[in-house]
């Protein structure tokens, strides 16, 4: 019987309690503005929200998005399988389900239908905030399985520069076979400043892999080796009374070289692949809050993604791929002015996407060139305090789809600060809300392929929106600044769920299998989390988290694929009296089924990290690290196995940062 059992949700309530805390707390008054849309304290928010704030990403030395978010209870990075990049999946969500933003605008598909973190970097971040469940009725279509939403640093007056660098190594899988040569290095550089009106910033982030291999002797080599870019600058203008207008653009590049050997009748053929992304993005607003305390904010965004690839053997050059993606989002939201009782928020998005994919020069999209959609969202929210304790937070949202048409969804939230004393605090949080997710360009019309693999996937334009309803349960407790316990119960039940058709291949040519996307009937995901934050003193702090989740195909009977049942983390900090900070970090995550055809399972890893920083001066910090302590990688032989891609890495970096504020 499929069922999250009572004695099993029990024992996870009391776990949480007996291994208390492990890290530092989140700060009660810290705003946040991902729950809502609007500026509210993490305390406050009716609606549950995590926080990777400025010093968890440094202390990480977070080179992407992905390693900054590795700790995250009830998040999983998943590896995209046939490229070097990792998704977030949510509470059992995959992550097409889960919307990524940078300052509250989405950012498009970076390879498959989802969104490659390693392609996001952290050099402008000021923290990351995860909201778990449907968020569609403030976010719209992408938001069934929650958002994920970089928040990038003020620009604040006077200057600022910093420059921070490290080289790394794989070890004896480095390609070149020498276990003491430096194959990876990465680096950022900042500069900032201005006045009371004008400000500026500019980011730059730079890094090169060469890759490695378990066999560098070998032809083949499981970690790509790559080149990634990006480029960031700001520039903002502070009027009177709270006024704020902002223009950026970014641009990334990366280029990656994949080997393998394809298997073949008779023999296999030594092959790789060459792919080059670049992102474009351009973005601009204004924003004012009044003094009515009333507030409007208008932003507009176009990112252009670019993606080439092509396929060698030998000499031979094929498979000459070009795809061009374009998002396009205007937004506008007013605050009005918040009352004793109740505070109103009204917002509008009007989206455009395009794509365009080409083969040798050919149309790949249905004999066209590119297809298109757009739709035109409203969202409107009510706050109502009851007493000083109780907030009902209610929003709707209608999207109008040039494809799919009208659908409306709704949330509702209820917030409850149940213990309030000089030592304790309890706050309930119940929600539940609908997801809608439109199925996007790439999964209707593109033709991922990942024949190096042995198969290709199809899109499918009969495709039909997916729908689900989300319920969440959780309380979190705080003693004083040192102690937070943060438990709850989670389920999401969907329709139309979109997956590849694992049962029913065709083959194509060279014998490679061809998949479809397919909406399957039902789905439910649901289960229990736990983290748990305590700092005994200055010196000492630890953090854990558990994540136990069931999912099923209601229709089948089955489990779906690529979801683990139990995930857990841990960490360990030291700060010395001499500047030096110790970090330990565990990550544990159970078997996870592969295939429904034959019922194939990925086997369980447990993966254990060491940082260590140093400050030398005010200004001047060495860092160092090793990844994977142990060891813990997949079977490259058994295609079944999605255990961790790479080995021990170790790295050694420094950064330097001033500033002359005023």
């Amino acid at each position: 019987m499929f069922r999250v059992s009572l004695p099993a949700g029990l024992c996870l309530v009391i776990s949480g309690w007996m291994t208390a805390g492990y890290g530092h707390p989140t700060a009660l008054d810290q705003v946040v503005i991902s729950a809502t849309r609007s500026e509210r304290s993490v305390i406050d928010a009716p609606v549950r929200v995590e926080v990777v704030n400025v010093d968890g990403l440094r202390t990480r030395h977070a080179p992407s998005l992905k390693e900054g978010l590795d700790d995250v209870p009830g998040l999983q990075l998943r590896e995209i399988h046939g490229k070097s990049g990792y998704e977030a999946t949510l509470q059992g969500l995959s992550g097409d389900q889960v919307l990524i933003l940078v300052d509250g605008m989405p950012v498009s598909a970076s390879t498959g239908s989802v969104v490659d973190l390693t392609q996001l970097g952290l050099a402008d971040a000021q923290r990351v905030e995860i909201v778990k469940g449907a968020t569609s009725a403030q976010y719209g279509s992408a938001a069934m399985g929650g958002v994920i939403n970089v928040i990038t640093s003020p620009i604040a007056q006077g200057w600022a520069a910093s420059v921070s660098g490290d080289i790394g190594s794989y070890g004896e899988q480095n390609p070149s076979g020498r276990p003491a040569e430096a194959t990876r290095g990465h680096g950022q550089l900042q500069v900032e400043g201005g006045g009371v009106h004008w400000r500026g910033k500019l980011a730059l982030d730079q890094l090169e892999s060469q890759g490695f291999s378990p066999n560098p002797e070998a032809w083949s080599r499981p970690g790509d080796a790559l080149t990634r870019s990006h480029v960031q600058g700001r520039l903002e203008w502070h009027g009177l009374d709270d006024f704020r207008a902002f223009a950026g653009v970014s641009q990334f590049d990366e280029d990656i070289n994949n080997r393998y050997v394809l298997a073949l009748p008779g023999g296999g053929s030594a092959q790789q692949k060459s792919e080059n992304t670049r992102r474009v993005r351009w973005t601009g607003g204004a924003e004012n809050t009044l003094k009515s305390h009333a507030a409007w904010r208008v932003s507009m965004l176009h990112e252009r993604f670019d993606n080439n690839t092509d396929k060698t053997a030998g000499d031979a050059l094929f498979d000459v791929r070009q795809a061009n993606i374009e998002l396009d989002q205007l937004s506008a939201q007013f605050e009005f002015p918040p009352s004793i009782s109740q505070a109103w928020l009204v917002g509008v998005d009007w989206r455009r996407d395009g794509l365009a994919q080409a083969k040798d020069g050919i149309s790949e999209i249905n004999a066209s060139d590119d297809v298109s959609r757009q739709s035109r969202e409203l969202f409107v929210q009510n706050s109502a305090y009851i007493g000083a304790d109780l907030e009902a937070l209610a929003g709707i949202r209608y999207q109008q789809d040039s494809d799919f048409g009208g659908h409306a969804v709704a949330k509702t939230a209820f917030r409850w600060h149940a213990l309030q004393s000089n030592d304790w605090r309890a706050t309930v949080r119940i929600g539940i809300g609908q997801g809608y997710r439109v199925p996007n360009l790439k999964e209707r019309y593109y033709l991922f392929d990942h024949s190096q693999l042995g198969y290709v996937v199809i899109g499918n334009p009969g495709l039909v929106p997916e729908e689900s309803v989300s319920a969440q349960l959780g309380m979190i407790l705080h003693h004083r600044d040192n102690l937070m316990i943060d438990f709850g119960f989670f389920s999401n039940r969907l329709r139309n769920l979109i997956q590849i058709d694992q049962e029913n291949p065709s083959v194509g040519d060279a014998g490679v299998s061809e998949f479809r996307y397919e909406n399957i009937g039902r789905a439910i995901t649901q289960g229990v989390e736990i983290g748990s934050t305590f700092s005994p003193g200055m010196s000492w702090s630890f953090d854990a988290g558990y994540t136990f989740l069931e999912t099923e195909n209601r229709d089948t009977g089955k489990e779906l694929t690529r979801r683990p049942e139990h995930q857990l983390q841990f960490g360990v900090r030291r700060n010395f009296s001499q500047g030096a900070i110790l970090v330990l970090r565990g990550r544990y995550q159970s078997s996870e089924l592969v295939s429904t055809v034959n019922n194939a399972r990925s086997p369980a890893s447990a993966l254990f990290d060491i940082r260590l920083s140093q400050s030398l001066t005010e200004a001047m910090t060495l860092y160092a690290g090793v990844d994977n302590i142990f060891g813990e990688q997949r079977d490259f032989s058994d295609p079944d196995d999605f255990g961790p891609l790479a080995s021990t890495f170790f790295y050694l970096g420094f950064n330097y940062a001033i500033q002359g504020r005023k």
